[in-house]
């Protein structure tokens, strides 16, 4: 499967292309790989084994001694992310239980240049906000938008652009550009999740408009998901965009057939590191995030998982994000 490359935009459409391009299943001849396509039409190898031989950078004390006194104390810096399988976010590699993907790789590139040791817990999607709200967590690095609504209980750096993907069975025909292409479909989506909120608001209007709403389905995970797909039980399923076009590319059995932007039809969303609001650690996040832009082992990370597109600049703190009211 290819796809086209991602823009450069602020004001996102219903054209965004995806960030990741693959091409190929893992090998078992090679201690388990899975061939994507980087940039420009070139092609890289991923690792799915478990061992990784992660990008490694070095401690920067001026950005470490920010680090609130608690957690420097402590030597660890304590990262929750979702459980379930999402590749090439997080997921499980070959052993079935080592945790890998773009996801931890730049979660150790943070701590390391914190001075910390990373210690990823992974929890149920909701058990994130739980664990960040209680402090058991200090930052959650999950795949998790920034929204307007989430700004109220949380702080947020920002490390990659966020894009949906509509995916279907591989032949279904549809073309998702818009409310009226899921009018009266059956669409699966994760509980919590900005896509959740934007397939709602969606099914909204198709109601304002005298269309048919959507009829919305929640699984608990992506297997049973795709099982339901494949069955016909749903007609789609919206998810983030690069793990829709990693099992588009990995499985053969379905496609993209519609992209979005995470933060709505005029704003490019943003996947931020997350804490707890008034942690103290969102300045000291976004400062390592951008010292590891400006070293170039996040374009390294990037890169080794295909998603080179969704690359951003610089991190930013507290970044507009989807509005309460989707507008």
């Amino acid at each position: 499967m290819a796809t086209l490359a991602a823009r450069r935009t602020t004001a996102a459409t219903l054209g965004l292309a995806t960030a990741l391009v693959l091409a190929g299943c893992a090998n078992p001849t090679d201690g388990g790989t899975t061939e994507v396509a980087a940039e420009h039409g070139s092609k890289t190898q991923i690792n799915i084994s478990p061992d990784q031989k992660r990008i490694t950078t070095g401690k920067v004390d001026s950005i470490a001694a920010e680090v609130p006194e608690k957690i420097r104390k402590r030597g660890t810096l304590e990262l929750v992310s979702s459980a379930g399988s999402a590749a090439p976010l997080t997921f499980y590699a070959t052993d079935n239980k080592t945790v890998i993907g773009v996801e931890p790789d730049l979660a150790h590139l943070v701590a390391d240049v914190l001075g910390l040791k990373p210690h990823i817990n992974t929890v149920s999607w909701e058990n994130i906000f739980v664990g960040l709200d209680s402090a058991k967590y200090d930052a959650g690095l999950s795949n998790i938008t920034v929204t307007e609504e989430r700004k109220e209980k949380y702080d947020f750096a920002t490390y990659r652009e966020d894009n949906l993907g509509f995916a279907a069975k591989k032949g279904s025909g549809l073309k998702i550009t818009g409310p009226k292409d899921v009018a009266g479909k059956t669409v699966a989506v994760s509980s919590g999740t900005n896509q959740e909120k934007l397939l709602v608001e969606w099914s909204a209007q198709n109601k304002k408009a005298g269309r048919e709403p959507v009829d919305i389905k929640y699984y608990q995970n992506e297997s049973d998901t795709y099982l339901a797909l494949q069955s016909g039980r749903i007609d789609l399923y919206l998810g983030p965009n690069p793990t829709a076009a990693y099992h588009a590319a990995t499985s053969g059995k379905t496609e993209v057939v519609g992209t979005y932007s995470g933060a709505g039809a005029g704003l490019q969303g943003l996947i931020a590191a997350t804490t707890k609001k008034d942690s103290g650690l969102a300045e000291p996040l976004a400062d390592a995030i951008n010292h590891i832009i400006d070293n170039g082992t996040y374009a390294k990370v990037l890169k080794r998982w295909g998603l080179s597109d969704e690359a951003v600049t610089r991190s930013e703190i507290n970044p507009p994000g989807l509005p309460k009211n989707g507008s």
